[in-house]
């Protein structure tokens, strides 16, 4: 079995970008070192002169962020060797400098701090260590970076980061509303509250200023609640839409922040701003679908712009009660039912110019009641939504002489924009769906809306010209759009529609991730999953961009790689993991949903399984471990890790004799009854092998925080929780768990719950089972994940290939051959379930960990938290994947013929890795730069894999199995 390897040592890559993606990667911090020396070298020692580029630099893990609100963000940046010929090159020392202006960096001055050389391989985390910093100010810096002693630095680009408004009292602005707020309402309860046939006309903002003298910068910080959009004289100010993020509006509000510099003009400038309700006031409106009814007060909103000029004087434009507002053309408004705009009550320069026919705004209080409007502000750069994408339809059909189908091709999350001409008042409607019924009709059945009480979007024109239109303030998901074209007098002629596209509105996420095959099946199954994620990134995990669009939490764990392979989302489960210790109850109790915006209790007020579930409760410490392992993100585990040992102290309170019992169990699993609770594994087994996953990962968490006392406790308290659950759900005579299903043996053979001599047959039981379905799935929401897991894990990627390449029901193929464009909620597609759901997506991550072989995972150490191991012999004929990591890029490809194979893998620079191939595939040598290298001292053989340690560089290797 001979193999070769050709080691073309290449320079640590620039970021990966996929045509189209978004620009802007969301990187966050990394405490440990993934540097160390490489076992595997030539014996005469590296060729050549290393050349070493910091690249890509990020400030508290974004790129030239504007509106940090960190008053000590940290530094990272990537290596970029010098020379094709360099391998296994890393840093030996780096200097940082920070400075007032980038001329200062020129003649290498850091005025505001100069690190001075450190001698460090770290380029993840380097904390600011200079003067303190200051609101609303611009600061630049670079690095310089070594790597040996005696090579020369080399320096980096300039870069820049933009603060903030740093401290609570720097807020001088008020919020305003245009009209006062009432007693302030208690949690929203699920099937409670009072529908309102006449909705609330939504209000507008304006203010005028003068700007006398040149400008050297501009600043502005807003935010607008439920979300605003802001204009500048006549133009809005930002691409991004829904803005803020939600939040618990009572703790935490979220601003933003712009740079105008270049937009401000000389004399006089106009704000506007337009709000919309979002999940800040949900109304209850007669005739319109709603989730829930609940309010956290009247639309409102708080503004502050610096502006510095040229000669150092500084003016500042605050809002407060000389601010103007007058009801505007958005009459109703719901994140849940729709949107209904009616031009006739535009106002036309409302954004340009002053007016005296406007009233004055209102002075009043925060979201939390408080009269301090800075108190629960705060400024996190999560990614904000956008139109990513415009899609055109693909047909357009006669319903009815009045009523057209427009079919867009695929279902997605967003909205759709008219451009429509006919006279003033005449109306169009819009009614979006996921499917058609039998009879051809858009039906909103999915989404669990219906003819009495549909989502709706409808346009009352202005007349004459042609006039352009879209929602503002909320989206669906939907493929089709049943439109109506209504005149204002009956017997008139209609409205002309003159074209209608589709936005496909989600965060604006970096994409990090690309992975492709040539089965085609495999492609599709990937490309469903996929969209389904996108389409649920909306500030919160939501489940559907439909009936709920609630953060459900099982989903940020169990999936938490499956997107993060994909797109960059460290910031936004720093936001994830704030919601849920918002969201915690003083019990310990963490609800399935965060923000809660709806509490799931019974008629007596008791909490549902929907509400406690530990499935879902334990995200609060799963998470953040799940983005930690991804982003090196130790400041967010210290930052949640009260939260954790509450609900963990909560868990063990509501256990008997160290067994959990509660919950909703493997959601949606495919049983004889209709989807829902766990029909196949017992709520006991479920919970209690998720309740040990927290007291483990709690002690390894203890640990990095270090927390020596609190580790001892939490591993013994999980060695007890491990004896109990094998003592009441294992069979050893059969060597299967609870009733032996899918789920109840993967959760305890991944987890490490299974007695070590019988892994394997445990495992056996598992295979068994997929077997005798046909090498169809059982499991469901919690339990597939752990399927995937336990399959990958123990080296039997070849049954989740057969898994994956079913086309009969249940399976990803099914759902594909009856039309899905998104993963569905339900494995067969059911019409009453969700077909925009990402909740059954975990196959995801066995296309870039299991198949291609990128098994990525910053809690373990050096070498190991980068693994290759390539799934040559799980049945797949070849596999690509590429993942911008916090590290650099990493990637691999590898294709197979009969026995034949070859394989390209590529580390980044400062980086090694563990190369895991079937033994006996590796030669006894290999060829570096010409040097032979003895394979005893970097490699090892253990059972049917041999390993070996790469340096960072390109490597080619062929060889046949």
């Amino acid at each position: 079995m001979a193999l070769t390897a050709l080691i073309s040592g290449v320079s640590g890559l620039r970021r990966f970008r996929v045509p189209g993606a978004f620009s802007r990667p969301t990187f966050t911090l990394f405490l440990l070192l993934c540097l160390c020396p490489v076992t595997l070298r030539p014996q005469a020692g590296k060729i050549g002169t290393v050349g070493l580029t910091p690249v890509e630099l990020r400030v508290s893990g974004l790129e030239a962020p504007v509106g940090s609100d960190e008053q000590q963000p940290f530094f990272g940046w990537q290596l970029h060797a010098g020379s094709v010929v360099q391998h296994d090159v890393t840093q030996f020392a780096y200097r940082i400098l920070v400075a007032s202006s980038p001329g200062l960096l020129d003649r290498q001055s850091g005025d505001l701090w100069d690190s001075g050389q450190i001698k460090s391989r770290d380029f993840i985390h380097v904390l600011y260590a200079g003067r303190p910093l200051q609101s609303h100010t611009t600061y630049f810096w670079k690095v310089c970076v070594s790597s040996s002693p005696t090579s020369r630095s080399t320096c980096s680009a300039t870069s820049r980061w933009t603060t903030a408004l740093l401290h609570p009292d720097d807020w001088i602005a008020k919020w305003i509303a245009a009209k006062p707020d009432g007693p302030l309402e208690p949690q929203a309860l699920e099937g409670r509250g009072e529908s309102h046939s006449i909705p609330e006309t939504l209000p507008l903002f304006r203010h005028s200023f003068e700007v006398s003298k040149p400008i050297r910068q501009a600043i502005v910080c807003i935010s607008g609640l439920g979300q605003y959009e802001l204009h500048l004289n006549g133009h809005p100010i930002t691409d991004a839409v829904m803005t803020p993020g939600w939040t618990n509006y009572r703790k935490e509000v979220l601003y933003n922040t712009y740079d105008m510099t270049n937009v401000l003009k000389p004399g006089l400038n106009t704000f506007g701003v337009m709000l919309g309700n979002g999940m800040y006031n949900v109304p209850g409106i007669e005739g319109r679908y709603t989730k829930f009814i609940g309010s956290f007060g009247n639309p409102k909103m708080i503004l502050q712009t610096h502006i510095i000029f040229v000669d150092g004087t500084q003016q500042v434009i605050a809002s407060d009660h000389t601010w103007q507002t007058s009801p505007g053309p958005i009459v109703l408004s719901s994140i849940y039912g729709g949107e209904d705009y009616d031009a006739r009550k535009e106002a036309p320069g409302w954004d340009t110019s002053p007016t005296s026919s406007w009233s004055y705004a209102l002075e009043v209080a925060a979201p939390s009641g408080s009269e301090d409007p800075g108190k629960s502000l705060r400024s996190l750069l999560i990614p904000p939504m956008k139109v990513a994408e415009v899609i055109r339809p693909v047909s357009k059909s006669e319903l009815r002489p009045d009523t057209q189908i427009y079919d867009l091709g695929r279902n997605f999350s967003g909205w759709p924009e008219i451009q429509v001409k006919g006279h003033a008042g005449d109306t169009i409607r819009m009614l979006p769906g996921e499917l058609l019924d039998r009879n051809g009709d858009v039906t909103q059945r999915s989404a669990a809306a219906g003819k009495s009480n549909p989502v709706l979007f409808t346009y009352t024109l202005a007349g004459d010209a042609p006039e352009t239109w879209h929602p503002r303030f909320t989206y669906y998901g939907f493929r089709y759009v049943q439109v109506q074209t209504m005149p204002v007098h009956e017997g008139e002629r209609p409205p002309t529609i003159l074209s209608l596209e589709g936005h496909f509105v989600h965060d604006d996420v970096s994409v990090d991730g690309l992975f492709r095959s040539k089965a085609p099946l495999l492609n599709d199954v990937h490309h469903l999953i996929d969209q389904a994620i996108l389409s649920n990134l909306a500030s919160v995990l939501s489940d559907c961009p439909t009936r709920e669009k609630l953060g459900w939490l099982e989903q940020t764990y169990l999936n938490g790689s499956s997107i993060m392979y994909n797109y960059g989302v460290a910031q936004l489960y720093r936001k994830v993991a704030d919601d849920m210790s918002e969201a915690q109850l003083t019990n310990g109790m963490v609800p399935s949903i965060a923000p809660e915006y709806v509490a799931f209790v019974d008629k007596n007020g008791k909490s549902t399984a929907f509400r406690d579930s530990p499935e879902w409760g334990s995200a609060v410490i799963l998470s953040p471990w799940a983005a930690y392992q991804f982003y090196g993100d130790l400041e967010v585990l210290a930052s949640q890790y009260d939260s954790m040992v509450r609900y963990s102290a909560y868990l063990k309170s509501k256990s008997i004799n160290r067994l959990l019992t509660f919950g909703l169990g493997d959601w949606y699993d495919v049983g004889p009854l209709a989807p829902g609770e766990s029909q196949l594994t017992t709520k006991g087994l479920t919970a209690t092998a998720i309740y040990y996953q927290d007291l483990v990962t709690l002690a390894h968490i203890a640990t990095l925080l270090n927390k020596p006392a609190d580790a001892t406790r939490y591993t013994n308290e999980a060695s007890e929780v491990k004896i109990a659950f094998n003592d009441a759900l294992y069979h050893p005579a059969t060597k299967g768990y609870d009733q032996e299903s899918q789920t109840a043996n993967a959760m305890p053979l991944y987890l490490g719950l299974v007695p070590e001599q019988d892994r394997a047959a445990v495992l056996a039981n598992l295979v068994a089972d997929i077997r005798a379905h046909h090498n169809h799935v059982t499991a469901g929401d919690v339990g597939f994940h752990y399927v995937v897991d336990a399959l990958t894990e123990y080296g039997r990627s070849d049954v989740i290939y057969d898994m994956l390449t079913q086309t009969d029901s249940p399976s990803y193929g099914y759902q594909l051959s009856r039309g899905a464009t998104t993963l569905t909620e339900a494995w067969d597609t059911n019409p009453g379930s969700s077909q925009n759901h990402f909740m059954l997506g975990h196959a995801e991550e066995w296309f870039y960990r299991g198949l291609a072989g990128i098994d990525f995972d910053l809690s373990r150490r050096n070498a190991d938290r980068i693994r290759l191991r390539p799934a040559l012999e799980s049945g797949a004929s070849d596999a690509s994947a590429t993942v911008n990591t916090v590290l650099g890029q990493i990637s691999s490809s590898w294709h197979r013929s009969g026995k034949d194979w070859s394989a390209k893998f590529v580390i980044p620079a400062g980086c090694q890795a563990t190369l895991i191939l079937p033994a006996g595939a590796i030669s006894r040598e290999a060829q570096i730069h010409g040097a032979t290298v003895n394979s005893n001292e970097s490699s090892a053989t253990t059972g049917r894999n041999e390993t070996r340690i790469l340096g960072s560089g390109s490597y080619t290797f062929t060889g046949s199995i």
